[in-house]
């Protein structure tokens, strides 16, 4: 999990170093962007270690893991920026932007790898 977490974290970071410059936004909308990307990363990592943990389990241990993971995970999301906010008054529009932005291309990331790691022989991996 450790390059993942690299790659992850590579993506993220560089790209709102990148970006962080010609934001149009103030810093509260700044600040929303960039809880709504560090949202996005721990959804993708826990995602990944979920599927990480399930492979070589059973069946069932496998789909628990998937579906009951993304459930939680869902249910997470949703408190997190609820909380956002709500508690931390965070602008809606840079927060879920970011989040859905960094969320389809961490998935994207995500799938690419989960299929490489399903398709290999069991040696390559």
């Amino acid at each position: 999990m450790g390059r993942y977490a690299l790659v992850v974290l590579a993506i993220v970071g560089g790209t709102l170093a990148l970006l962080w410059p010609v934001l149009p936004l103030d810093a509260r909308g700044r600040g929303a962007a960039a809880c709504g990307a560090a949202l996005a990363a721990v959804n993708a990592l826990a995602a990944y270690f979920l599927v990480v943990w399930s492979e070589g389990r059973s069946s069932p241990a496998f789909f628990r893991a998937v579906l009951g993971g993304m459930a939680g995970r869902m249910a997470f999301m949703l408190a997190a920026v609820v909380a956002a906010v709500l508690l931390l008054d965070l602008p809606k529009v840079p927060l879920a932007t970011s989040l859905l932005g960094y969320f389809v291309v961490l998935l994207v990331l995500e799938l690419t790898i989960v299929h490489n790691r399903t398709s290999a022989p069991r040696g390559a991996r």
